[in-house]
């Protein structure tokens, strides 16, 4: 019987390091063959944010995730993958979220990484609100439509 495919999610307050996260995914992993990663930053909004401040459903949005990260394993032949979101209040240009994916070949890396990216942007339980430079508490960021139309792809393609 095949070993199973690592499946890392964590939601974490402190930051991530991209390359040593990389390095622990395939560390003694010989067939793996692409390594495909996104990393998500908070964004200065015109310069006018001075932090966003991301909350989760704890217990849920582990769930949540860990299931569309299994997904992505069983639907693109993945040999691992990996989700970090971050909560807490982020400045702009720090780390938000970090989505690994390795297989064999480029292609299925490519897909499993946009499938989990595009999935946890609208199935998991996250809220974002802004906290702007002139002291006022900004919204709470609302979700787009342009991320359900690239979930629903997903749903078109299978």
């Amino acid at each position: 019987m095949p070993a199973p495919v690592p499946v890392t999610v964590r939601i974490q307050a402190a930051d991530f390091d991209i390359a040593a996260e990389i390095a622990a995914m395939t560390a003694g992993r010989t067939g793996i063959g692409a390594v495909v990663t996104f990393s998500g930053l908070c964004r200065d909004d015109g310069g006018r944010l001075e932090s966003l401040e991301l909350e989760h459903y704890p217990g849920m949005a582990e769930k949540a995730i860990t299931s569309i990260a299994e997904t992505a394993v069983a639907r693109f032949s993945l040999n691992a993958i990996t989700a970090i979101h971050r909560h807490g209040r982020i400045a702009p240009g720090g780390n938000i979220v970090l989505v690994l994916a390795a297989a064999p070949h480029r292609r299925a890396a490519f897909e499993g990484a946009e499938f989990l990216m595009d999935y946890l942007k609208t199935e998991a339980p996250f809220w974002k609100k802004e906290h702007l430079k002139d002291g006022s508490s900004g919204d709470w960021v609302s979700a787009k439509d342009a991320d359900d139309a690239a979930r629903e792809r997903w749903r078109k393609d299978s």
